[in-house]
């Protein structure tokens, strides 16, 4: 019996018969009344608006003569302020819909033809809007409802224009190649993936399953295996592991390559022995004795899972290592006796204990201690209880989130590892679930809810365990073989809450097993795509095509297609340039890309320019990259000037990507290298440099003219000359006041006295040519 399914005693029957707790599996539904009144507000006629809050204005149902408008009851201000949020999206949401209705008819009523399926389509589009999450029975339609409000929330009103416009288009186009579908969408059977590898088909593998909670070992005797072989390679899922697996097997005196998506290092003596790579970018055409694919449960990833699929099936591997959660194991063993090959399945249990806390915070962030990490889930969330930690404590607390370049993650980690600074807490998103070694007391939830562009979401039972299990001191399994604790309470992973309310759904959670994968995500090979557009017309528009191809592709069991993350914005900036073909196209649709985010998208779209119009691809030229915020001065209370660089590193990343696929274009690899890694000095600074505690900001600053004293002194080949020139620093116990400033007579003296020596003005460099 199930935690929350236990009869309680001493209750009413009303009280005895209500379950505790929402079930972990199920998504977060409020209460009955929320969803009636829900549902209710979800099927009213789009014509039938009520109260707007931004315009003021009141609905038909709210002008009766002599009636008092109120928008909400009386209630308490935090439900207000939710009920208000919710109700002026929905109606906003429904009035640029209907907006947006109207631009898109007046430009099709130049011609009668185009607008003949008109009424049709958008009565379709006014179904789907209606649908929601109960309606089991059109799962098209709730997809395309699912994408309406995401663009309206990301993009506005013109996202929702251009939504229309390309799937009004595609509308037309089905009508129009009807009679043709079925010698075209034979071309899309995908029931049988095992056999798109033939090569890897004809060996005998033998695969070892490696599954064990979190800090249990299962990777760490994977990669002794590794180490031990003549030829190999390592999968993992972030550019951050495959960098920390590169170099300690480098260190170790094995000759190690690095190939990631933007990034690729190759040993220049010697013979390459062993392959570091992001999944993706696993060398399935080469045969070798060993390979290790990390966090093998992502295979069911709906965006990603197609690239753990590709490389089990795929891989020439003569020992094929695989190292996950045990929910895995079901969908593996499928999988295996598939594809023909023999299993080994390894079981590890955790290095150190981990216990669910008896009690949360209580809503007392002045309850914290050395060594918390608290986990919140929206970047705003983070960067305000960053700073209400410190200003309450008065004590530094890194940050970690998804969008934050894996380098800074990785440096943010450290400081906060490191027991000799003044970083005593930890405020991370779920990015801290894998690929970063974190020795964390405490994991504290913030909230066990977060919102999703469908809606509101509880974490799931494999999130809560995933991020749960971060706590306790981490140690290797290596360390835990050679040596033992003394005190092993000293090592026990607690995890608690913010809010009281939390904790009954914590625990029930870390006490439950994750439901076992099902399926495994799967992508149509680019040979299949081209030969599919190859049956339409050169005029037929690529996003078109792939998606058509998504609507009639046949999967069966334990496959499913995976869905490419912001599909429908990027096939809206691909199919506006003029030279791109085919193949060019699904290489952008494989980047790294966020073409909902408006400023990503112009350079997406200067990127796409630059191969089909072959302009040229030189760094400098391209000026949709923000490169001047590199000669800004850093500033920590600029929230946007950390979301800029951040819009700029990822540019870049997007620029190497490309670089590597596209050599000819996007030449200026090595200066692209350099201004990223600017970019990163900057937002190591903004990040580790300011606080809302001025007393820290002081004190940061005099740590590091203290650091830049002494480093100019060691560095220099006249020590004496060097300490005449040092000017007097106040000792670090000594308490400054708020109205004492520490300034630097250079604006460059500060950047000096930083551990990393200051960038050049970017303005100041020219392109190199590529070597």
């Amino acid at each position: 019996m199930q935690p929350w399914q236990r009869p309680a005693r001493g209750l009413c029957l009303r009280c005895a018969l209500r379950a505790p707790t929402t079930p972990t599996g199920r998504s977060f539904s409020g209460s009955v009344q929320h969803n009636r009144a829900r549902i209710t507000a979800l099927n009213r006629p789009l014509e039938q608006l009520s109260f707007d809050w931004v315009s003021g204005r009141k609905g038909k149902n709210d002008q009766k003569e002599g009636r008092d408008f109120k928008p909400w009851k009386a209630q308490g201000p935090r439900t207000k302020i939710r009920k208000v949020g919710r109700v002026s999206f929905d109606e906003r949401f429904q009035s640029a819909l209907l907006e947006s209705s109207d631009i898109v008819r007046k430009e099709l009523e130049q011609t009668k033809l185009e607008l003949a399926h008109w009424d049709k389509f958008f009565a379709s589009i006014v179904h789907a809007c209606k649908s929601s999450l109960i309606d089991d029975g059109d799962e098209a339609h709730f997809g395309q409802r699912f994408t309406l409000r995401r663009t309206f929330g990301k993009m506005g009103r013109e996202g929702i224009v251009d939504y229309l416009r390309r799937q009004y288009r595609n509308h037309k186009l089905d009508t129009a190649f009807s009679s043709t579908a079925t010698k075209s969408d034979s071309l899309a059977d995908f029931r049988y993936p095992a056999e798109w590898y033939p090569v890897a088909r004809s060996m005998q593998r033998k695969i070892h399953l490696h599954v064990g909670p979190t800090n249990s070992g299962k990777t760490y005797h994977a990669l002794q295996r590794l180490e031990k072989a003549k030829s190999g390679f390592y999968g993992g899922p972030l550019r951050l592991l495959a960098h920390e697996i590169y170099s300690r097997l480098n260190k170790k005196g094995i000759s190690c390559a690095l190939i990631t998506g933007d990034e690729v290092r190759v040993p220049e003596n010697g013979p390459v022995k062993v392959y570091s790579n992001t999944v993706e970018m696993v060398p399935i055409g080469q045969e070798v004795e060993v390979g290790v694919i990390d966090e093998i449960q992502m295979i069911a990833d709906p965006h990603r899972g197609w690239a753990w699929t590709r490389a089990v099936l795929g891989c020439q591997a003569q020992e094929l290592h695989l190292c996950g959660e045990e929910r895995a194991v079901p969908l593996i063993q499928r999988l295996v006796s598939l594809m023909g090959d023999t299993l080994e399945i390894h079981n590890y249990k955790r290095l150190n204990p981990l216990k669910t806390m008896a009690s949360s915070l209580k809503g007392d962030i002045r309850r914290l201690e050395k060594g918390d990490c608290i986990v919140a889930f929206s970047r705003v969330g983070i960067h305000s209880l960053k700073q209400e930690i410190e200003k309450v404590t008065g004590r530094r607390a890194a940050i970690v989130y998804g969008s934050l370049p894996a380098e800074i993650r990785a440096q943010q980690a450290d400081l906060f590892n490191d027991p000799n600074n003044d970083y005593d807490f930890l405020v991370a998103s779920d990015a801290i679930g894998m690929g970063l070694n974190l020795s964390c007391k405490r994991i504290i939830f913030e909230s066990v809810i977060k919102r999703l562009p469908t809606g509101i979401q509880r974490l799931s039972i494999s999130e809560i365990k995933q991020i749960g299990g971060r706590a306790g001191r981490y140690r290797s399994a290596a360390q835990s073989s050679s040596s033992r604790i003394a005190n092993e309470k000293e090592n026990v992973g607690l995890v608690t809450c913010l809010d009281e309310a939390d904790l009954p759904y914590i625990r029930a959670a870390m006490m439950a097993e994750a439901e076992p994968l099902d399926a495994a995500g799967i992508l149509p090979l680019d040979s299949v795509i081209d030969n599919y557009s190859n049956m339409f017309p050169p005029d037929t528009p690529f996003g078109y095509i792939y998606q058509r191809l998504e609507r009639v592709s046949r999967t069966d069991p334990p496959f499913f297609m995976c869905k490419i993350q912001d599909t429908e914005a990027t096939f809206g900036l691909l199919d506006n340039i003029q030279g791109l073909n085919v193949i060019d196209k699904m290489v952008f649709m494989s980047a790294p890309l966020r073409a909902t985010d408006p400023v990503m998208a112009r350079v997406i779209k200067a990127f796409a320019e630059c191969v089909g119009q072959q302009k040229s691809g030189r760094l400098l030229d391209i000026p949709e990259l923000d490169l001047e915020i590199l000669d800004r001065p850093v500033s920590g209370d600029d929230k946007e000037y950390l979301r800029s660089l951040e819009a700029l590193h990822r540019s870049l990343i997007l620029y190497l990507w490309l670089g590597y696929r596209f050599g000819g274009v996007f030449t200026d690899r090595t200066l692209a290298t350099h201004a990223k890694e600017m970019a990163e000095v900057k937002m190591d600074r903004t990040l580790t440099e300011f606080s809302a505690n001025s007393k820290l900001r002081k004190q940061a600053l005099r740590k590091k003219r203290i650091k830049g004293a002494k480093d100019k002194f060691l560095d220099s080949p006249e020590p004496t000359g060097v300490m005449d020139t040092i000017p007097d620093i106040p000792e670090l116990d000594t308490t400054l006041s708020d109205e004492d400033e520490i300034e630097f007579e250079d604006p460059n003296s500060a950047l000096e006295s930083t551990h990393i020596r200051a960038p050049v003005p970017f303005a100041q460099h020219t392109s190199p040519s590529t070597p």
